[in-house]
């Protein structure tokens, strides 16, 4: 059901406001849950911090008046996607994708557009993720779908947008030259340190990964040798500890796991002659 208002009394006005404010906590509660779930099946936060706001009224009146409209609240919920918007910071690029997916795949969220200023950036060196989002907002006699604006960065990126934002408001006849000249350097050295960034991470993830993988490994063997004691005898276990003991120095993976499948070989045949 959408929004259908004509006029401008103060009644519908305050309605209309009350269910962007209804849609902002919503989508707020929403991406919290997502970021807990996340966390308990990733061991880590792809969310920062999470900031909204209802765009005040002189903003949604100039924007309509530069489109060329009429600002009425007909016209406001109509043309502007943006009334209500959520910031989603997170600390890795790879992350803002993933956060846009977990979105995109919630049953009452439909994604009405997308603008990828990641993978396009604007002239200025703007990089963000966009996305314009219709959320049902449950009232007592009705459901009301509402539009709002999600914009998904990394905490470099919104760091530069915010010093931009700032600048235009001082310069309002348009930031000179040597300045945009100097923001836009800045977003490429943002972008050279999020991609720095995120390849840290992923050398972090996967030295984590190797050592869970190694320590199981190792579980294993001492939880094979302990097992042989009720099999084999001391001289053919002290043999087998030491011959484990020089491998686990060499501090290599890949033998340690065949020492552990040739483990299990030996321990089945021991069982084999038991039986």
């Amino acid at each position: 059901m959408e929004i259908r208002v004509t006029g401008e009394d103060a009644d519908s006005s305050e309605e209309v406001m009350l269910i962007y404010q209804a849609a902002l906590r919503q989508m707020e509660t929403k991406l919290a849950v997502l970021n807990e779930e996340f966390k308990m099946v990733h061991k880590y936060n792809p969310i920062e911090h999470i900031t909204s706001r209802v765009k005040k009224s002189e903003s949604i009146a100039k924007k309509l008046r530069r489109h060329g409209y009429d600002v009425t609240l007909e016209n406001m919920v109509k043309y502007c996607n943006d009334i209500a918007g959520v910031r989603v910071i997170c600390s890795f690029t790879s992350d803002i994708y993933r956060i846009a997916d977990m979105i995109s795949n919630q049953s009452d969220i439909r994604v009405l557009a997308i603008k990828d200023y990641i993978a396009s950036p604007k002239p200025s060196g703007y990089r963000s993720y966009h996305m314009i989002v219709m959320i049902p907002v449950y009232l007592s006699d009705r459901i009301v779908d509402t539009k709002a604006e999600i914009q998904i960065r990394t905490m470099a990126m919104n760091f530069w947008a915010t010093v931009e934002h700032s600048l235009q408001y001082k310069y309002k006849h348009g930031i000179p030259e040597h300045i945009r000249e100097r923001l836009y350097n800045s977003a490429e050295a943002i972008l050279t340190l999020d991609n720095e960034m995120s390849q840290i991470r992923e050398e972090i993830m996967d030295s984590q990964n190797s050592f869970n993988i190694k320590a199981n490994i190792i579980a294993e063997i001492l939880n094979s040798i302990e097992n042989l004691y009720a099999y084999a005898n001391s001289r053919e276990i002290v043999k087998i500890q030491d011959e484990f003991f020089k491998i686990y120095s060499e501090n290599d993976s890949d033998k340690l796991e065949r020492f552990s499948k040739e483990l299990d070989i030996v321990a089945e045949g021991y069982r084999a002659q038991k039986l």
